[in-house]
């Protein structure tokens, strides 16, 4: 997201507002924005025309194809180049000197840093500004940022932050890698308990415990991101159904959790949850490719089926089996706790 100086409302021209990349959660932000804004999509959906809900009415905007020279391997790769192929575009498109260049996506710390050194050698303000929480959230204008950036930029944005695209704003500093490592420590958190939670299922299943109650007991012990987590589970959002997409993509969660992983093996700090995680996430990515996976999306949850699976379970549950037309399957022991 870019932005000029945005109007104080004391006669200063309106801010002009653009917005450069629209996957789940862009889109959702974009259409939340009570602000105009010019809409630029990334490789494929180029030229397209798309329809944005504002708050304040349906506007039309045109999509502008954005052409990124660079061959992407794996999505690691993607993420780790796309930042500085997408900021070398804004400083080679004109003058950006100014302009504050907002980064809300989920990238290495490095790769921020990187970034706003690149941008800042132009003379623009550069904010990282990752954000937190699934799709539906940001549907719902109730993301929770992580903001680090000069005071300038920060400024220039903050009217269209809190109350509209999210519910609060973290104000980690001065230096934008360190809102790129707050989100990196939250999805470790966020890995860990997906971890934990699944691990709780499966031994309820296995135990006789009622899925209904353990999920109780999440929501009024341990608060609503446990119980969101767990619902996700207990739903199929974690083992979407084929052709559906997921709420957080696991190729992605493979890639931000292994970029914690990896930074703290080099702080020499011991992670074991979050290992374990990360090898259940890659777990499941194994599943999603065999015969019985059959290359649907799986969600960032689906370690829960993995779990399942080292518990001597099926990775689908009996919800899932039943929600995609599988009537043969063989019910297993969690099939009596519903």
């Amino acid at each position: 997201m870019a932005s000029s100086s945005p109007s104080d409302g004391a006669g200063k021209t309106p801010a002009v507002v653009g917005w450069i990349g629209l996957g789940s959660i862009g889109s959702a932000i974009a259409r939340v924005q009570s602000h105009p804004i010019t809409l630029r999509g990334i490789g494929g959906a180029g030229g397209q025309e798309v329809r944005v809900h504002c708050r304040t009415g349906t506007r039309r905007r045109h999509r502008v194809h954005i052409d990124e020279p660079v061959s992407y391997e794996s999505p690691e790769v993607k993420r780790r180049r796309c930042g500085p192929s997408i900021a070398e575009q804004i400083v080679h498109s004109g003058d950006v000197k100014g302009k504050v260049i907002v980064d809300t996506t989920t990238v290495h710390p490095d790769t921020t840093q990187a970034v706003a050194a690149t941008l800042a050698s132009k003379g623009a303000h550069f904010a990282a500004m990752p954000v937190f929480e699934a799709t539906p959230v940001a549907e719902a204008g109730q993301l929770l940022a992580g903001f680090a950036g000069s005071d300038a930029a920060l400024d220039a944005v903050s009217p269209l932050l809190k109350g509209v695209l999210a519910r609060e704003v973290l104000v980690v500093g001065q230096e934008p890698e360190k809102a790129s490592l707050l989100k990196t420590t939250g999805n470790v958190l966020m890995a860990s308990l997906m971890q934990i939670i699944a691990e709780a299922h499966v031994f309820a299943a296995k135990t006789g415990l009622p899925e209904a109650t353990l999920e109780r007991l999440l929501e009024l012990n341990f608060g609503p991101v446990m119980h969101s987590d767990s619902t996700r589970m207990t739903t199929g959002v974690y083992c979407p159904g084929p052709g559906q997409k997921p709420w957080s993509d696991l190729q992605l969660a493979m890639k931000d959790v292994g970029q914690g992983v990896g930074i703290a093996e080099r702080q020499g700090v011991s992670l074991r949850i979050g290992q374990r995680a990360l090898e259940n996430l890659k777990k499941a990515n194994e599943w999603r490719e065999s015969s019985q996976g059959g290359g649907r999306s799986l969600d960032s949850s689906s370690v829960f089926g993995v779990v399942r699976q080292e518990s001597g379970l099926g990775f689908e549950t009996e919800f899932v089996k039943a929600r995609d037309g599988d009537g043969a399957a063989t019910a297993d022991s969690e099939s009596n706790n519903r």
